[in-house]
């Protein structure tokens, strides 16, 4: 914490005394970047992460003896340097490139082949990456935060500077006027998804690294995780439409059976699952992402208080990364 010397030098911060970390609020993949650049820059930081363990939305909990990815359902590249972040990440066996080419079901269940960017995946799951780039890192995890005030402070506690690394919706509850976050993330509209995993006793579907569902009143995206992974388990993820997943926000296990029967449809599936998870998130991605400079893909107030993720640019993992990443730089070439 920053002290104040007596005497003559009141209100002089006493540079023999340390000063106070960087705060980081939220331990997903932008917060991490930005908490690693910090370091590599010599700044003191800390991430303040509420749930057990470092993820966010590159969520793969362990289900049934193995993980899967019930967040993102890849990531892409077209930035040179996370490009060589992956490549690393490939060197080490962490990363592997998963497919070009994706289906895209049509209402009609009419399927097309649609070739696009190298998406890549994890055989340990997307958390793995976020867990990887953590190493080293001080984090406090079941670290309930609530309330970001001037100063910055967190919950009272004095920071050099505060970086929230969450969804603009859950920003907004942290922070108030006179922070320029607030106006920042104030009504920013994100929508939800219900993520069902699908175990199976055996894979009994046509090849399909992935699909997007178009104008399909359950689901919106099916991504086989056996073939994401390279396990070939046969496990399915299913995320829903956000108008399906608004209205079982409350109860998330409510939409598995109608997840199932859609999937079955869809892929012509006569056996049912063996076993189901669902897991709700209530701001999967952005509506309408913020409109940001390329090389500015985040919110620093002159207060101090930052804002970063997949929020500001295109809702991708690799924005989340740059977010991070070039903030942690930006913030730390003004504190030095």
């Amino acid at each position: 914490m920053v002290e104040f010397a007596g005497g003559d030098t009141s209100g002089m911060v006493d540079s023999a005394q340390p000063q106070p970390d960087v705060l980081v609020v939220g331990g997903g993949i932008s917060g991490i970047a930005c908490a690693r650049a910090l370091t590599a820059a010599g700044v003191g930081v800390r991430v303040l992460e509420r749930s057990g363990r470092v993820g966010g939305r590159l969520s793969s909990p362990p289900l049934h003896d193995r993980p899967v990815d019930l967040g993102a359902a890849y990531f892409t590249v077209s930035d040179d340097e996370f490009g060589e972040q992956v490549a690393d990440w490939e060197r080490r066996g962490l990363a592997r490139p998963w497919t070009d080419t994706l289906q895209a079901y049509g209402a009609d269940g009419s399927a097309e082949s649609k070739p696009g960017p190298q998406r890549w995946a994890a055989p340990g799951g997307l958390r793995s990456l976020v867990a990887d780039l953590a190493e080293g890192l001080t984090i406090e995890t079941r670290r309930e935060v609530a309330a970001v005030t001037p100063g910055p402070a967190v919950d009272g506690e004095p920071a050099r500077a505060v970086v929230l690394a969450m969804p603009d919706p859950q920003a907004a509850r942290l922070v108030d006027a006179p922070l320029a976050a607030a106006a920042a993330v104030a009504g920013q509209e994100w929508e939800p998804v219900i993520a069902v995993a699908l175990g199976y006793a055996e894979r009994s579907w046509a090849e399909i690294p992935a699909a997007f569902v178009n104008d399909h009143p359950v689901l919106s995206l099916i991504a086989d995780d056996g073939s994401r992974r390279g396990d070939d388990a046969p496990v399915l993820v299913a995320h829903t439409t956000g108008d399906l997943a608004r209205r079982h926000l409350d109860d998330p296990d409510a939409v598995v059976d109608e997840v199932v029967a859609a999937v079955g449809e869809l892929l012509g599936l006569d056996a049912a699952p063996q076993w189901t998870h669902a897991h709700r998130w209530t701001f999967a991605s952005p509506a309408q992402p913020h409109d940001t400079a390329d090389d500015v893909p985040f919110l620093l107030g002159d207060d101090l208080v930052a804002v970063v993720g997949d929020g500001w640019g295109p809702p991708k993992v690799e924005t989340a990364w740059r977010s991070g990443t070039l903030l942690g730089r930006t913030l730390a070439a003004r504190l030095t």
